[in-house]
């Protein structure tokens, strides 16, 4: 079975987790890879058929990438579709609160649907990216919505921030791509104009 009609499949019997009917677009991957400038270590989260996971291995050739996929079947495609890189079969939160995660400045390239996860998996896996984030100040998450709104409410106060990069409307549906990072640290992603469109 291709990873295409996997995600379908999985789409239909598991919206809440998977969050989309169709995986994302070549213009949203690639917009996504690019927001992730300056990673020493990429992680990515939610990387379903890998359409993003390619956008990454095009643009940060060397950069050592490990992509977490919740879906058995999901991770196994990955597996075959990307030798080159690692491949977790795990949920986000317990591969974020592994201690040896994050030696160097690693940006989290999300694409968990958080406003249709299930509310405790929601929960763990928003508060498994704050508490990452706060330990690894260098660090920095990359998140798309289909809404143009904050993909989690913050818990921990002032020490971090979302900023809005850019639009992708080329993507069916549309999206919106933001960054969380340290509320002191200097955004990699500010290279990007905010108010840009990707169409």
């Amino acid at each position: 079975m291709s990873s295409t009609n996997a995600f379908v499949i999985l789409a239909f019997s598991r919206h809440r987790t998977v969050g989309a009917i169709l995986p994302s677009s070549r213009r949203l991957a690639d917009a996504m890879a690019r927001a992730a400038v300056g990673a020493q270590h990429l992680i990515e989260l939610g990387a379903g058929t890998g359409a993003i996971t390619a956008a990454l291995c095009r643009c940060h050739p060397g950069v050592p990438i490990l992509a977490v996929e919740l879906e058995t079947k999901l991770a196994q495609c990955l597996r075959e579709r990307f030798p080159m890189i690692e491949v977790r079969a795990a949920a986000a939160h317990a591969v974020l609160r592994e201690p040896h995660r994050g030696s160097v400045a690693a940006v989290l390239v999300s694409s968990l649907p958080f406003r249709s996860l299930p509310p405790r998996l929601r929960n763990r896996s928003s508060v498994a990216i704050e508490r990452y984030l706060i330990e690894r100040p260098a660090s920095r998450l990359v998140q798309y919505t289909y809404l143009p709104r904050e993909p989690f409410r913050l818990r921990f106060g002032e020490s971090l921030r979302w900023r809005r990069l850019q639009s992708v409307w080329g993507n069916v549906p549309p999206a919106w791509i933001w960054e969380l990072s340290s509320s002191h640290a200097e955004s990699g992603g500010s290279r990007l104009p905010m108010a840009g469109n990707a169409k």
